[in-house]
């Protein structure tokens, strides 16, 4: 069965785009079929993987019917993409039909069965392209850096993903939150930390054991078009991530040894 894992966070610069291409190359490294899905209007999810957001068909071409999902897939060394660009931001005026909460749920039945995971990458709202995300989902990665207002966006989600539970996708389970950009030596990060196992327990879920430290390389990624994974895989976070996929990936598809 196709896993459909959103990560999600409303507030901004929490690192959703990082642990999604984290897990699309991860997984793929390991032998996985994976389709990377970007529905932030940004693009930085093709960005970040060397695709010219610029050229040829995006996400919003699928939803808005002027193209079939399969047409706008690319193919890289990294994965599948189907990457988004700046049209998307007129979503929530412009897909007004009923049922749109479905959309992309439609869209990836068409392609699902072709790989083991679709990864999504959201906006920081919630609007309806991430209603979307929630109703195609199996599964949801919370990340947030450890401080306040990070942590207060995840708990406003606590709302919008029980309604969608109730209301269109009962099979959703929030995977665990994540905590990024992590210190153990600053008290803030312990408190945060402790702060975000008491949600995760609201959200029947888990704050996930591995935490992802800060680092440079994150940043600079890309820049080159990559993953932190390859581009530095043995930077601090890139070994962070690499605990995130193990957990996301299980049994099936374990971490290959380097020769």
């Amino acid at each position: 069965m196709t896993q459909i894992i959103t990560v999600t966070n409303q507030k901004g610069g929490v690192g959703k785009t990082t642990v999604v291409s984290a897990l699309v190359c991860g997984l793929h490294e390991r032998g996985a079929r994976v389709l990377g899905v970007d529905l932030d209007p940004q693009g930085n999810l093709g960005f970040t993987l060397g695709l010219d957001i610029g050229d040829g068909y995006t996400v919003y071409d699928v939803l808005k019917g002027s193209c079939a999902i399969e047409q706008a897939i690319a193919h890289t060394e990294y994965g599948d993409i189907l990457s988004s660009d700046i049209l998307l931001s007129a979503a929530e005026v412009e897909f007004t039909a009923p049922r749109r909460e479905f959309m992309l749920s439609q869209q990836l039945d068409a392609v699902k069965d072709s790989y083991d995971f679709i990864i999504i990458d959201t906006p920081p709202s919630l609007n309806i392209l991430t209603i979307n995300a929630y109703v195609a989902s199996t599964g949801i990665i919370l990340p947030m850096e450890a401080e306040v207002l990070s942590l207060v966006g995840i708990s406003q989600i606590q709302d919008i993903i029980e309604t969608v539970q109730n209301s269109f996708n009962p099979n959703l389970k929030v995977l665990g939150i994540l905590l990024n950009k992590y210190n153990p030596r600053l008290t803030l990060s312990r408190d945060i930390l402790d702060l975000a196992e008491q949600v995760a327990e609201q959200l029947h879920s888990q704050v996930f054991p591995a935490r992802i430290r800060r680092s440079v390389s994150v940043a600079m990624a890309p820049a080159y078009g990559q993953s932190v994974l390859s581009y530095k895989p043995d930077a601090t976070s890139a070994r962070d991530l690499q605990k995130i996929v193990s957990a996301v990936a299980g049994d099936r598809f374990p971490r290959r040894k380097k020769r």
